[in-house]
């Protein structure tokens, strides 16, 4: 009995005790909780510090490979960008030799034309300008076909290129006319020497070169010598510039023509009102 008032006794003065101190007790926890609290968020910085100074090199040598995707990436751009330049300019190029093309073709067309105007023609004869559309040169005969429109063109007139006779038309219809040319084999045209005035007949013979025949004997012809039409049997008028004597044989003499007859591009066919001495024949058909 007096064992268990004892101990009673000794628990109730704990229990005071307890009391006194726990106010005491209680600021020391919290300034405990406090200092912990404290020593916890320094030691966060310091991890955290110590983290990022073992990651950020791992970082940057991960984000290598992802720089040199970007810089693919935009290298290929700008391929791509360059090769669409590329096919733009290529057809622009394209377009623009067309275009340089056309206006050397306009160009040489127009001196062409210009060279033809200024053969002047006597002002009583009329002309008109053809388009040569094809050629006929074989062993059997030189001449050409030329675009004449709606026009009044007959036969035996005059072809005339920039720089001299050509031939002559030999056939026509509604808008074509086939020319036969000075180096045709059935060309035969009354020329004299232009110096001399010596006489003869300028025949073709299929050649470029075409030779000058029925000469007196005891004429004298030299190369060099301008040959031009005589105006006998009133085919050809008089005057008009042929070629030059490039050979001088014994029994021939060769003639190269001032016109190139391999390249007629235009002809001006003149009509000097002696059409009339050549009957017309068979209308020469349409080509298509």
């Amino acid at each position: 009995m007096k064992r268990r008032r004892s101990l009673f006794i000794h628990l109730s003065h704990i229990r005071l005790l307890a009391q006194k101190f726990a106010l005491v007790i209680l600021f020391l926890s919290a300034f405990v909780l406090m200092l912990v609290n404290k020593t916890d968020t320094f030691l966060i910085e310091k991890t955290s510090s110590a983290a990022m100074d073992v990651v950020s090199p791992a970082i940057d040598v991960l984000v290598i490979p992802a720089k040199a995707i970007a810089k693919v990436y935009d290298y290929f751009q700008d391929l791509r960008k360059i090769h669409e330049d590329n096919i733009r300019l290529r057809e622009e190029n394209k377009r623009l030799n067309r275009l340089f093309d056309r206006a050397r073709a306009l160009e040489i067309e127009n001196k062409l034309l210009s060279d033809l105007l200024n053969f002047v023609v006597p002002p009583e004869a009329g002309y008109i300008t053809a388009r040569v559309v094809a050629e006929e040169g074989d062993a059997f005969s030189h001449s050409i076909i030329a675009y004449t429109g709606d026009s009044s063109v007959k036969k035996g007139q005059v072809a005339l290129s920039d720089k001299g006779v050509i031939g002559r038309v030999d056939r026509v219809g509604s808008v074509y006319a086939r020319i036969i040319l000075i180096s045709d084999i059935n060309s035969k045209i009354p020329v004299m020497v232009e110096k001399t005035r010596v006489r003869g007949i300028l025949s073709g013979d299929n050649t470029t070169l075409p030779k000058m025949v029925f000469i007196p004997l005891e004429a004298e012809i030299n190369v060099g010598d301008r040959i031009v039409t005589s105006g006998v049997a009133g085919i050809f008028p008089s005057g008009l510039p042929i070629g030059r004597v490039v050979s001088v044989n014994k029994n021939e003499i060769r003639v190269k023509p001032f016109s190139s007859l391999e390249q007629l591009e235009y002809v001006k066919l003149v009509d000097y009102g002696l059409s009339g001495v050549i009957e017309d024949e068979a209308p020469l058909r349409d080509a298509h």
